[in-house]
């Protein structure tokens, strides 16, 4: 009784701590919030003179990242939601939405009368109800500067019929917030965690709530057992058995005045209703089996054939005293939660090529054939090397790691001759953080996020796809040369004050707009 009385007193310092900590980043945040949210406002205006909905074809998106895309449950169409942009000097928040024609390889830049405003960081959800609608809550808008920020707690629908937007007042919802997660549960969307940041303090939530999309209606829901810490930019997926799994994500901590500490979790837990019962629920931590994905943050996650949870790329920063150096990655991941199991995506190559190895075995030379970026054994992944020249001349080598051969949410055959057949180096997305996926029709597709090289922030804009019922090799799109990225010096431009507003404003008049990255998206 002694230490059940003491892990409860803990439990109730604890939520006290969060109370006084949100109390405080609330009291602070609010007066930046408020010279953001005139802007905002402004911006709404000038949607708001928009009469009709005007759909007009157009060239691929410009480069972004914490963006959303969305497969349509009716079509063989992609939506791209928003997104943002960031070129050294100025922070860019995009208000688009884009149609990609999956059939006609084609693009459509839609404006609607008065849509959600500018954001980045958001949660979409896609469901069937009401002849199909896309959900929307939270997100940032950011100053030009990167420095004030404001964390939406608004909740929209968008019917896809019509192409109108709506938005659903309900009251005790979530705080306004960023890099949380949010999947549909049968007639409910279910919201997790993310985080509020001011310009000097920050909080992480691991909070959960259910909005219901029958009655229009919030609840907090107060689960039982031991959850996830606060969080944000983790795995959430349903499982088939009607339960919710996460993973990692990223959070920090001050250790002291201004030196904060980043943690990337790798913890994994299940999220359930208790009895069978939805006004109950209960978190049990959970130890998969397999191949797990290294620690990182950054990541992208999308619903994969067979109920699998498809996990791609993200950043693992090294500190190394006064430096922070990102490793970028471009791997699969596949969680298969009937068998509580994790599996590396591996690629088989395409079929002409294991064709012409087939022919060409027993005359190729002894050792086989020496390309210049290197074959993969039977066994071990292949490395592709790119190098990006930045403008002041440096060459940044990147190091693409491509999986051995295999098939989906399956370990590697032993077959001799697939063995024999390693494929040689398969291009595809380079390695990334913050992109954006979606699956249609047993098929993946990857768009945008970000990476680094030396003191260059790189945003992309390529678009490619990947058939995951034969995971043989990637198709481009959508291809894009990282040494075209604008990347501003300190001394290319003194007149950023001037032009905060159109900076903000981003893609109302251009296809321009976002904010820097982060891990917490």
């Amino acid at each position: 009784m002694g230490k059940k009385g003491k892990k409860e007193k803990k439990g109730r310092g604890a939520e006290k701590t969060a109370a006084k900590m949100e109390k405080k980043v609330s009291k602070r945040s609010r007066k930046e919030e408020e010279d953001l949210e005139a802007l905002i406002v402004h911006f709404q205006t000038l949607d708001a003179r928009k009469t009709e909905v005007v759909e007009t074809p157009c060239s691929p998106p410009s480069p972004r990242l914490n963006a959303s895309l969305s497969a349509h449950p009716g079509k063989d169409e992609l939506i791209l939601f928003r997104g943002e942009y960031f070129n050294s000097q100025k922070t860019f928040l995009y208000n688009e939405l884009y149609v990609y024609n999956i059939r006609k390889d084609t693009w459509t830049k839609v404006n609607t009368p008065s849509p959600p405003p500018s954001r980045c960081a958001h949660q979409v959800v896609m469901v069937p109800q009401g002849g199909r609608q896309l959900w929307v809550f939270g997100g940032e808008f950011a100053s030009p500067n990167g420095e004030q920020f404001y964390h939406y707690k608004d909740l929209w629908v968008l019917h896809l019929a019509t192409k109108t937007w709506e938005q659903v007042r309900s009251t005790g919802g979530p705080s306004g917030r960023s890099g949380h997660r949010m999947v549909a549960w049968k007639r409910q969307l279910i919201l997790f965690g993310g985080f509020h940041e001011s310009t000097r303090d920050y909080i992480y939530y691991n909070d959960v709530y259910a909005f219901n999309l029958d009655t229009f209606a919030w609840s907090k829901l107060s689960p039982a057992g031991t959850g996830p810490t606060p969080r944000s930019g983790c795995q959430m997926s349903v499982t088939p058995q009607g339960g919710i799994v996460l993973y990692g994500g990223y959070s920090k901590q001050r250790v002291k005045k201004d030196v904060d500490k980043g943690t990337r979790h790798s913890d994994m837990f299940l999220l359930k209703p208790e009895d069978g019962r939805e006004d109950k629920w209960v978190w049990t931590r959970i130890n998969p089996s397999g191949v797990k994905p290294t620690p990182r943050s950054g990541f992208s996650v999308a619903m994969a054939p067979n109920h699998q949870t498809l996990f791609f790329g993200g950043v693992c920063d090294k500190e190394e005293e006064e430096n922070l150096e990102g490793e970028f990655f471009n791997d699969l991941y596949f969680y298969d939660a009937t068998r509580n199991r994790w599996f590396a995506g591996q690629l088989k190559g395409p079929k002409s090529e294991k064709k012409n190895r087939r022919r060409g075995r027993k005359e190729e030379p002894e050792g086989g054939s020496k390309q210049a970026c290197g074959r993969a054994s039977a066994q071990g992944p292949v490395e592709v090397v790119k190098e990006v020249v930045a403008e002041d001349g440096t060459v940044v080598t990147i190091k693409q790691v491509l999986a051995a051969p295999g098939s989906v949410g399956q370990a590697q055959s032993e077959d001799e001759d697939s063995s024999e057949e390693a494929s040689s180096p398969v291009p595809g997305p380079c390695p990334r953080s913050n992109a954006m996926l979606a699956v249609k029709h047993g098929m993946l597709y990857v768009y945008g996020g970000m990476f680094e090289a030396g003191d260059r922030q790189i945003t992309l804009s390529d678009l490619h796809c990947l058939d995951l019922h034969r995971m043989e090799a990637w198709k481009a799109l959508v291809e894009m040369d990282p040494e075209t990225q604008e990347w501003l010096e300190e001394t290319d431009s003194e007149e950023d004050s001037e032009e905060e507003v159109e900076g903000a404003e981003g893609g109302y008049e251009d296809e321009d707009s976002a904010e820097e990255s982060s891990a917490e998206d």
